[in-house]
C-alpha cells in the first residue's frame, strides 16, 4: 500500500514539474534518447507551438541513444514555427549532437562545463552474410548523412568531419565553439537571446 501511494505521490509532482516547464516554454531532455523520449519532446515542441510563437528553451545533458530518435526531435525543432534555443549542459554526444545541431547557430548555446562528442553511428546485427551487407550499407548511409548535418551546421568542410567523426571526438566548450557546434559560452539564464 506504501509503494502505491509513494508512486502516485511522485507521478503527481512529476506531472506538476511538467505543467511549469510548458508554462516556462522549456524542455528539458536528459539521458539516453530513445523512442518514449522523441515522443514525450515532439509532443511537448508541438504543443508549445501552438500555445503561441515566443522562442522555447530545450536543455540538453545525453549521451546519445537511438539514431532515428535523435532524428525525429532533430526534424520536429525544425519543422515547427517558434524558434528553438538549445543549451547543452553535462554532455552533449552521438544523437544528443544530431539534436542539438537543429537550433539555429545563434541559437545554440553551453553552459562551462559540457562536454561535446561527435563519431560515426554505431550498430551491430547477426543473421545471414546477405542481412549483414544490408545493414552495413544502412549504416554507411547513415553515417554520410549526419556527417552532412554536422558540417552544415558547422561549416567544416565535409572532409574533416568525416575524419574527425571516425573515432569519438571529444570537445570543451571552448573547443565546441571553435569548431563550429557552439555559438555562445554562457554562466547565466539572464545571458540568454529572447
Amino acid at each position: 500500500m506504501f509503494i502505491l501511494e509513494e508512486k502516485q505521490e511522485n507521478n503527481k509532482e512529476n506531472s506538476v514539474i511538467s505543467e511549469k516547464l510548458l508554462e516556462s516554454r522549456s524542455i528539458i531532455i536528459s539521458g539516453e534518447i530513445n523512442q518514449a523520449l522523441a515522443e514525450k519532446v515532439a509532443t511537448q515542441l508541438l504543443i508549445l507551438q501552438e500555445m503561441g510563437d515566443e522562442p522555447i528553451k530545450l536543455f540538453i545533458n545525453s549521451q546519445g541513444g537511438h539514431v532515428e530518435a535523435g532524428d525525429t526531435i532533430h526534424d520536429m525543432i525544425k519543422f515547427i514555427k517558434p524558434k528553438v534555443i538549445v543549451i547543452g549542459t553535462g554532455w552533449v554526444a552521438s544523437a544528443g549532437i544530431t539534436i542539438y545541431l537543429a537550433a539555429n547557430k545563434e541559437n545554440r548555446y553551453s553552459l562551462p562545463n559540457t562536454r561535446y562528442m561527435i563519431h560515426q553511428p554505431l550498430g551491430g546485427c547477426r543473421g545471414q552474410a546477405t542481412d549483414i551487407h544490408i545493414e552495413a550499407q544502412e549504416i554507411v548511409r547513415v553515417r554520410n548523412r549526419i556527417n552532412t548535418i554536422i558540417s552544415k551546421a558547422t561549416n567544416q568542410p565535409l572532409e574533416k568531419v568525416e575524419k574527425d567523426t571516425d573515432r569519438n571526438y571529444w570537445l570543451t566548450s571552448e573547443e565546441a565553439v571553435d569548431y563550429g557546434i557552439v555559438n555562445k559560452i554562457i554562466t547565466s539564464y539572464n545571458e540568454l537571446s529572447k
